[in-house]
Parts: structure tokens; C-alpha cells; sequence
């Protein structure tokens, strides 16, 4: 899991050295081409069909994958990188309230949810966060909670093959909006290569490392996990782009960690000491 977040803000920080040349939409559309070649090579996923249940929990997948990539990359055309994370945390907290019958998880969401409030841009600390990318990023947030039920319900047909499948969906699903905004742009050689490093370091490694998670954590504990992702988010923003957060945006960004450090050493099935 944290070796998926490392990769995958880290390669969001250098997909936005693609946005001049193809936009956000041209940016998702080839990171998802690009990995869905690789992801396909590697697992070959056509060699054995789907059974019904599992070709409609791919698809939903892939879908999932297609919303949250491409909403995500909207959304840090305007705003933060950390920001942009924590406030796609959304999809996960929803689904570790869901999915939870302990009431201490709903403290903790609670104390998550604070910090996501004081995001919101009634505070001259945040009145410059553009509202459209906030939205993106909301949007993205629910992709990713879709991600995670359809995700877990897709594995049964193998991480690797499920992983490859989603992404070949994503990419069908996406490239309709990389080739309305940026056309002909999208076969410029001076930006494949990027592109290639793009998808590969957000998406062949991430999300082949999470289906591995996925099926071996429950999804309230994915959930409260990926919550560690802002602070990553930050740390990549500052260190990749020079991207500064105010003293209220990184007490923000804090609840929702504290949040999800407090959810992880009250969550008895994860061994504390892997923290």
C-alpha cells in the first residue's frame, strides 16, 4: 500500500509536466494506453473468458479506474497535489463508514471529516482553492471509493488479469476525452516518453500492488490505509512541484492522517508494528 502511494503521486507530480502539451484529459488518456499495453503484455488476461459476475465487476472496475484518474488529473490542474488527495479521501472514508460496525471508527471518520471541512474555501487560508477543482477531486473521490467495492469484487478472477482488464476498460472509457481536447497531440513524439514513465510509475505498479491489498484487506481497513495518502500527496507537492500549503490546509491534511492513525492502532486484524 505505501509503496503504491509513493508511486503513484510521484508519478501524478511529473503527469502534470504533460498537461501544456495534451491537457489533463490527453495526460490520463495516455497514461491508461500506455499501461493497459504493458498490464496486457504481461498478463495476456484474454487467454481464459469471464463468468457474468466477474465480467460485470471488472467492468465497473475499469470504469472506477477511467473516473478517478481523469477527474484526478482535472483536479490538480488547479489545486494542490496534497490538497487534491485528501479531499479525494472521500471514497474511502465513505466506504470505511459504510462498511464499519464499530463505533470508534465513526469517531475516528468523524475527526477525518473535520479536516476535510476546513478545506472548504470560507477561510482567507483557502479562498484562492479553485472550487471546479475541488469538485474534480470530490468526483475522484467517489471513483476511488467505486474502485475499492468493485476492485475487491474483481480480484476473484486474479490481481494481475483483473488489474489488466480494468485498465483496458479505463482506457477505452477515457479516450474519448483525450482525443476531443488534445487530438493529434496525443501522438507527439516528444511526449510519449513521459508518458510511458507516467504510466507506469501511477498505474502498472500502483494499482497491481493495491489488487494484491485488495483481496487480503477487508474494505473498511483499505480504506483507513489509503488515508495515509494526503500526507504523501503533500510531501510530493513540495518536493516535486514547490507546492506550499498554508498552516490551516496542513492542519486539515493532519486530521485526516490522525484520523487514520488512530482507525489503524484501534483496528486489531493490522499488526501495529508494520506502521
Amino acid at each position: 500500500m505505501l509503496i503504491a502511494m509513493v508511486a503513484f503521486l510521484g508519478g501524478a507530480s511529473f503527469a502534470k509536466g504533460l498537461f501544456a502539451a495534451v491537457g489533463a484529459e490527453g495526460a490520463s488518456t495516455l497514461r491508461l494506453a500506455f499501461a493497459a499495453m504493458i498490464l496486457a503484455a504481461i498478463w495476456r488476461p484474454w487467454r481464459t473468458p469471464l463468468k457474468v459476475k466477474a465480467g460485470w465487476a471488472t467492468l465497473g472496475y475499469g470504469a472506477a479506474i477511467g473516473c478517478m484518474t481523469l477527474c484526478f488529473y482535472m483536479a490538480i490542474r488547479t489545486i494542490p497535489l496534497g490538497i487534491a488527495a485528501a479531499v479525494q479521501f472521500t471514497g474511502p472514508l465513505a466506504v470505511a463508514i459504510f462498511s464499519s460496525r464499530r463505533a470508534m471508527d465513526f469517531v475516528w471518520a468523524a475527526g477525518a471529516a473535520v479536516g476535510l471541512l476546513l478545506l472548504l474555501p470560507w477561510s482567507d487560508a483557502s479562498a484562492h482553492l479553485d472550487l471546479v477543482g475541488m469538485g474534480f477531486a470530490l468526483c475522484a473521490g467517489a471513483g476511488w471509493g467505486l474502485y475499492i467495492i468493485f476492485g475487491q469484487q474483481a480480484g476473484a478472477v486474479g490481481p494481475g488479469r483483473a488489474v489488466a482488464l480494468g485498465t483496458i476498460i479505463a482506457a477505452v472509457v477515457v479516450a474519448p476525452f483525450g482525443l476531443a481536447h488534445a487530438g493529434l497531440g496525443l501522438f507527439n513524439p516528444a511526449v510519449l516518453p513521459l508518458a510511458m514513465a507516467v504510466a507506469v510509475m501511477t498505474t502498472v505498479i500502483p494499482y497491481s500492488l493495491e489488487m494484491y491489498a485488495m483481496t487480503r484487506l477487508p474494505a473498511a481497513t483499505y480504506g483507513v490505509l489509503s488515508s495515509l495518502e494526503p500526507a504523501v500527496g503533500v510531501l510530493a507537492g513540495f518536493v516535486l512541484l514547490g507546492e506550499h500549503l498554508t498552516f490551516l490546509q496542513m492542519a486539515a491534511v493532519g486530521a485526516v492522517m490522525m484520523a487514520s492513525v488512530g482507525t489503524i492502532l484501534t483496528h486489531k486484524e493490522i499488526d501495529v508494528s508494520l506502521v
